[in-house]
């Protein structure tokens, strides 16, 4: 059964999902882009069945989402990616220990400070030295910004919804 609420989701079992490192290691190559099992496999050097069961796990949990894509010779491949933001909140100290996944938690996610930007020109010139790693960070500098982007447009039609019913 896939889970699609935050209300819906576990709390142990995403603490459990992000106790296991190949776990938040398949999570790491899909933030940055979607991805078929055989390149997580082959990236992680991890076989197949295993990246299977972890994928499926996750998907279920509805961390990850996944779709099919024609390619040109041979049936479609099954792409993995991110299915939506997730923040975690932990608190443990003497007087509280709290685990808060709530949209709640959402809406308190910070902003990148400016530092962002000279990462971005950091990335852009290492690019044009011709350092064609920094390829990598560029993209996730690049899903970064289109979830801030994201973020602040959805906090935008509240606003507005909002000031119409006024």
């Amino acid at each position: 059964m896939k889970k699609n609420s935050f209300d819906d989701m576990d709390i142990g079992d995403i603490l459990d999902v992000m106790g296991c490192r190949t776990r938040r290691e398949i999570i790491n190559l899909l933030r940055i882009e979607p991805r078929f099992v055989s390149q997580i496999s082959k990236e992680l050097e991890i076989g197949q069945k295993a990246i299977i069961e972890h994928l499926r796990a996750m998907e279920d949990l509805g961390i990850l989402k996944s779709s099919f894509k024609k390619i040109e010779r041979g049936r479609p491949r099954k792409y993995y990616d991110m299915s939506r933001d997730i923040t975690v909140n932990i608190i443990i100290n003497q007087n509280l220990f709290e685990v808060d996944i709530s949209e709640e938690a959402l809406q308190r996610k910070q902003l990148p400070s400016g530092e962002e930007w000279s990462k971005l020109l950091d990335v852009e010139q290492r690019i044009r030295m011709g350092q064609w790693e920094a390829l990598e960070e560029l993209k996730s500098l690049l899903r970064l910004y289109t979830n801030l982007k994201n973020r602040a447009e959805n906090i935008l039609s509240e606003i507005e919804g909002y000031s119409e019913e006024e």
